[in-house]
């Protein structure tokens, strides 16, 4: 009975720049929505308008790092709708669920 060996080696690829720059590019685009986002809670004044702005901006981020970082951006069309769909509707179901709280409370009050 013979014994095998298992040699691994670690192969070290060359760096691949374009790779590199995708990256950087990602983290700008969501480093600006971020500061647009800081930038937009400390000038402007509270209600509606900086709420639906917030989740706006919010949805996109989420959309771009579904992209981008879990590579959905590669993928076939009905899996991405079949994840951005769900999200919108999640979302609106939170607005809505929001403002019938708020109603109800007036209501008793």
């Amino acid at each position: 009975m013979e014994i095998q060996e298992n040699k691994s080696t670690l192969q070290v690829e060359p760096r691949n720049e374009e790779k590199v720059k995708k990256i950087w590019k990602t983290a700008g685009i969501l480093l600006a929505i971020t500061v647009v986002e800081f930038i937009m809670a400390f000038t402007l004044p509270r209600g509606l308008i900086l709420y639906a702005l917030f989740i706006i901006l919010t949805v996109w981020k989420a959309k771009y790092i579904m992209m981008e970082f879990m590579h959905l951006g590669d993928e076939v069309k009905p899996l991405f709708y079949s994840i951005i769909v769900p999200l919108i509707f999640l979302v609106w179901l939170l607005i809505a669920l929001a403002k019938e709280g708020t109603d109800i409370f007036m209501l008793r009050w």
